[in-house]
């Protein structure tokens, strides 16, 4: 692999933030990253850098025209991600770089390529980081015991790659003027192993929970897959998007892309109304960063309502019937 680059960066303290988009679409948790990736680079004195591979990396690297960055580095080759070509670009960069500090998405992509490059440039890896502090080494904050306990993992060695969990970090918006370059990384087709051709969605279509302003969200208290109308119906009404438990989700009664929870989305939207969701820690938190959170359950003690700003303790069959009348 050769690399060219007309930056070699701060190699004291600059850190290197990694773009995401998918489907001709910047994620919203680019914006995040380059927050969390900001204030590294502003306790380590360094520039801050952002790494844009694949798809319409021009219109991309507009975008992330913010002024919290110093430097964006496109490289086009594809249109959606590939394995192969974000390690051996991600390595790249930071051989030529010498970031201090790599961030990226806890995302699946970010999962998925996070490991091979920290194995590739010896990097010590931290996943799932909901706090960063660089003032003194990097210490990382995350979430233990489902997400029951914080704890702060001092990070060793002077270099490291970081993956940030989206929501956690206040997006980047303030426009400003930023060097845009190419970094030519000539990638080994040959070592990629496979390519991609396309993207598709698996199962409920185009649904992006993570997206929808209002979630009617349903849960076990549905009780069978064919009360699943009702909910429907009351999203209907509201113009809202239907979303999930994973107990409805492993009845197979809707698809995984639904699935709200620490081993599904993790969502914000300014209305979260939980049907039926008894409210473990693993489901609160995929949705605790929700605007207002609306609850209906029979059990008064149901720890969803330690959250809810507003709650209906009785039967959602009495209850949703009457929301869908008067929202109609």
């Amino acid at each position: 692999m050769s690399v060219d680059s007309g930056d070699n960066g701060n190699g004291d303290g600059s850190v290197l933030a990694v773009a995401e988009h998918r489907r001709g679409e910047l994620r919203d948790v680019s914006f995040e990253v380059v927050t969390a990736a900001r204030s590294l680079a502003d306790e380590t004195g360094g520039d801050l850098h952002v790494a844009v591979i694949g798809g319409d990396v021009e219109a991309f690297a507009d975008r992330l025209s913010l002024s919290a960055v110093d430097r964006i580095h496109t490289v086009d080759h594809g249109e959606e991600f590939d394995h192969g070509v974000y390690t051996q670009a991600l390595s790249a960069m930071d051989e030529t770089l010498r970031p201090r500090y790599v961030v990226a998405p806890n995302t699946v992509n970010g999962l998925d390529y996070a490991p091979a490059v920290a194995e590739r440039r010896d990097l010590s890896l931290v996943t799932d980081a909901i706090g960063l502090d660089g003032d003194d080494g990097l210490a990382v904050t995350r979430e233990m015991y489902g997400s029951k306990v914080e704890t702060t993992v001092a990070v060793e060695g002077d270099r490291a790659l970081v993956t940030v969990r989206d929501t956690e970090f206040t997006p980047a918006e303030k426009r400003g003027e930023v060097t845009v370059e190419p970094f030519h990384v000539e990638i080994d087709e040959a070592a990629l192993g496979a390519t991609v051709r396309g993207f598709q969605e698996v199962g409920g279509g185009g649904v992006d929970v993570t997206e929808a302003d209002v979630l009617v969200s349903v849960g076990r208290g549905i009780e069978e897959e064919d009360d699943l109308n009702l909910v429907f119906d009351l999203a209907e009404a509201l113009d809202a998007t239907v979303s999930a438990s994973r107990p409805v989700v492993d009845n197979g009664w809707l698809p995984k892309n639904r699935q709200i929870g620490q081993s599904g989305k993790v969502v914000t939207p300014n209305v979260y109304i939980a049907v039926g969701i008894s409210g473990a820690v693993q489901h609160v938190a995929g949705m605790k960063g929700a605007d207002t959170v609306v609850a209906i359950n029979t059990d008064p003690d149901a720890p969803i309502y330690d959250i809810a700003d507003y709650g209906v303790v009785d039967d959602l069959f009495d209850v949703v019937p009457e929301l869908i009348e008067q929202f109609s």
